[in-house]
């Protein structure tokens, strides 16, 4: 929907919700009364796939502001930092064109409050530190550092010496996060994530008890921790209420993604309502394996008094008829939602299609093919994507496609941040900015010639009994392989610790102290410092190290020369993605693969009900990110490998539940059998040679 943009400003000018249906227009101005007295009550709009949610939410900040509300007291609240510009952007647009000519007023670009409810918790958190008994200095880590010290507290504890096999770190820490996310006893949630881990449970209180500890010694908080303490924020009335005492409205975007800490947060800073607005969809919630909970928007409603307002936008501006069709047949059985039927004004004579092949091997023949007939029709490919509910459902596909140089990029993958280089770079600033950042200070160490984890940790100690003075490495003796390199080292750490120092110029610092060494750890040195650059450039448009370092976690880059290998050089390309990194996305060919009891639903998500309607909700996501044509593929035969014995074996499998007899009439359906091996042509023999006596020759 490009409704505020180019020439519709004169429009915008005389009608500031022109381009907007009857329902998107109900949603921006529920409540919204000029001068703005008393604030809208609670909202909750239910937005179908495509229906124009980031328009309707942008009119709404645009129709407060126009109205009377001081922007700087808006709380837009979203999960991705680029989703929360946009809307402000959108809004921008529209504010600025119906004040056009009118004189200056307030800017939405003073809506200084928008962004990740991570990034706000930060933000607050530093705001209201001595409040909360917390050093307003502290650092965030990012996931694997939050795991390396968890590994550390592990190992200190003799966890990793036992006898049986005990959780390695990535298990310990997810299941640290999901008992803080969910808010609910360690001993629920191993019985219903974790069953294997439940004959730990005492090591695991111990375990997570030191690891609490240990962040809090080093004044660190992880990911988990930033909503945490903002939970606990808002559960002190007096300072809820200093906290409340910023915000006039919130608004909140993907509610169905959020967890049972983000909605108590939410309703602390609007216990009434008053004031709040949230804007998502049930059917598209899809990450219960991140904590996120879709009783939190289906119960929105009754939490208050009077019960909520809910306006549903179901004009889908995105995909055909007879996909939408479908998709609301598939999705109207599942056993508890919202209630909607998501509509198209574009017609179409192509239903979706509900292709059964024989095997796996004759679904991405089936794939391949169309990919290219699609491709001719005019249709390019960055236009289509194959969908699949695991990143393995797609090896073989990424087989054929080489085999038929076909191109294609796969979501997914090694992050900026998760590259080695890069945390060795962050970690020196990290180490410099709060010194008591232990993880920090270990890894900047080991890059140092001869220095291993067992000296890093003497160092780190050395620091830690001298008050976390930073100074104080220059009198610890360093082994034998660092003497040389170890005066540069304390020499770059006082440099970043001096009040002197500018901070725009430290990450070129740490860029020039580190770049020998970069070229000893790492093959591909001049790959991996264009990050290294990639990161100066950014540092440059932060007005402190610490909104660097903090930003950088939160909200970082995906791209990573870790990845880096020959050029594509190629105009086009396949998308290929799991379903869940697909959300938001479209394209006007979209193939799903897979489409069998086992892989949708997932075999693993099987145990409960409500992991039954969440695999629904999954392929509905799927199905809805296609603009004009979706194939719906299901191999009838798979082909397991079997260990310990000889061959494999293969079984049958059922079309998807999900697509039961009662609506395959929304599909067209067909039947595909691939090309017949006994077609081929089968090579004619030539002379024989006898291979077996030329290899005993070798040895006569």
């Amino acid at each position: 929907m490009a409704v505020t943009r180019g020439n519709d400003s004169e429009q915008l000018q005389r009608d500031p919700l022109a381009g907007l249906n009857p329902a998107q227009r109900s949603a921006a101005v529920y409540g919204i009364e000029p001068g703005l007295e008393q604030a809208p009550g609670p909202l909750l709009i239910i937005a179908g796939a495509g229906s124009g949610k980031t328009t309707t939410l942008a009119h709404r900040v645009a129709q407060l502001i126009l109205n009377g509300a001081d922007p700087r007291r808006i709380l837009l609240l979203t999960f991705t930092r680029r989703a929360a510009s946009e809307m402000t952007r959108r809004a921008q647009r529209i504010v600025a064109a119906v004040r056009r000519g009118a004189g200056p007023g307030t800017d939405v670009r003073d809506v200084t409050w928008s962004g990740t409810f991570h990034a706000a918790a930060n933000r607050l958190l530093r705001l209201y530190a001595e409040s909360i008994s917390l050093d307003p200095s502290f650092t965030v880590l990012d996931r694997s550092d939050s795991a390396d010290l968890m590994d550390v507290v592990r190992n200190q504890l003799g966890l990793a010496r036992k006898a049986h096999r005990f959780p390695r770190k990535a298990t310990c820490l997810s299941i640290y996060s999901r008992v803080v996310n969910t808010q609910r006893p360690l001993e629920e949630c191993l019985d219903t994530a974790f069953p294997w881990c439940e004959t730990w449970e005492p090591e695991l209180k111990t375990l997570f008890a030191g690891y609490v500890e240990a962040k809090q010694r080093r004044h660190v908080l992880d990911y988990d921790d930033l909503l945490l303490y903002w939970f606990h924020l808002m559960s002190a009335p007096a300072l809820a209420e200093m906290v409340r005492a910023n915000f006039d409205h919130v608004l909140v975007d993907e509610y169905q993604d959020t967890n049972a800490l983000q909605a108590s947060v939410l309703l602390g800073l609007a216990p009434d309502g008053s004031g709040l607005t949230v804007v998502g969809d049930d059917a598209q919630s899809i990450y219960s394996f991140r904590a996120a909970d879709v009783q939190n928007i289906l119960d929105f409603p009754a939490q208050f008094e009077p019960a909520a307002e809910v306006v549903t936008l179901e004009q889908n501006y995105r995909s055909t008829q007879p996909i939408l069709a479908a998709s609301n047949a598939m999705i109207g059985l599942a056993k508890k939602r919202y209630a909607k039927q998501l509509y198209s004004t574009r017609p179409s004579a192509q239903k979706p299609r509900l292709v059964t092949t024989e095997s796996e091997s004759t679904q991405v023949l089936y794939v391949v093919d169309q990919v290219l007939e699609t491709r001719e029709s005019g249709v390019e490919l960055k236009q289509q994507a194959v969908l699949f509910r695991a990143s393995h459902h797609s090896d073989q596909l990424e087989v054929e496609l080489g085999r038929r140089n076909i191109p294609f990029v796969k979501y997914g993958g090694l992050k900026f941040l998760e590259s080695a280089h890069v945390k060795d770079a962050l970690s020196l600033l990290r180490w410099a900015e709060n010194p008591r950042d232990a993880v920090a200070g270990f890894r900047a160490l080991q890059l140092l010639p001869g220095v291993g984890p067992t000296i890093a940790q003497r160092a780190v100690d050395h620091v830690e009994d001298r008050d976390f003075a930073l100074d104080s490495l220059s009198e610890f003796a360093p082994p034998a392989g660092a003497r040389t390199h170890w005066p540069e080292l304390c020499e770059l750490l006082g440099r970043l610790r001096a009040k002197a120092t500018d901070w725009r110029g430290q990450m070129a610092m740490v860029r020039r102290w580190y770049e020998p060494h970069l070229e000893r750890l790492y093959d591909a040195a001049h790959v991996r410092l264009g990050d290294l650059e990639q990161l100066e450039q950014i540092a440059g448009g932060y007005p402190s190290r610490e909104r660097f370092l903090t930003d950088l976690t939160l909200d970082p880059p995906e791209g990573s020369g870790d990845e880096a290998g020959p050029p594509h050089l190629d105009e086009d390309y396949l998308i290929l993605s799991t379903i869940h990194s697909a959300k938001g996305q479209e394209w006007d060919t979209v193939f799903v693969l897979n489409a069998a009891d086992g892989c949708i639903p997932s075999d693993m998500a099987t145990d409960s009900p409500e992991h039954i309607e969440e695999e629904r909700r999954l392929l509905y996501v799927a199905m809805t990110r296609a603009k004009n044509a979706l194939h719906v593929v299901h191999p009838q035969r798979f082909f397991v490998r079997q260990q310990h014995r000889r061959g494999d074996k293969h079984i049958y499998t059922p079309v998807t539940r999900f697509i039961p007899e009662s609506i395959r009439e929304r599909f067209e359906q067909v039947g595909h059998t691939g090309p017949n091996p006994a077609d081929a042509a089968v090579p004619q023999a030539a002379a024989k040679i006898d291979v077996g006596a030329a290899l005993r020759n070798m040895w006569s």
